[in-house]
């Protein structure tokens, strides 16, 4: 597992985390969300900066990723190595 950001918001109606990334991510990549009572992992299906969907994004850029399960702020990302 590497550490790839921290969820900065999470919009609980959307399903949607914000996330400043300290890694680059794709679309396929599998993640684990951990922090607090909530850990997950799932897939990433999209991938939004500002509004638009991108194939992947870059270390310093802040995210939007759909999320299966609730989360919170401060939560960590991790890429799982395949």
């Amino acid at each position: 597992m590497k550490p790839i950001g921290k969820i900065t918001h999470f919009y609980n109606k959307l399903g949607v985390a914000i996330v400043k990334l300290s890694a680059g991510i794709k679309v396929g990549d599998k993640i684990k969300i951990e922090g607090g009572k909530h850990e997950f992992n799932q897939t990433v299906t999209e991938i939004q900066i500002d509004h638009k969907i991108v194939a992947s994004a870059e270390t310093g850029d802040v995210i939007g990723i759909k999320v299966d399960q609730k989360t919170h702020e401060g939560a960590l990302v991790s890429k799982l190595e395949e």
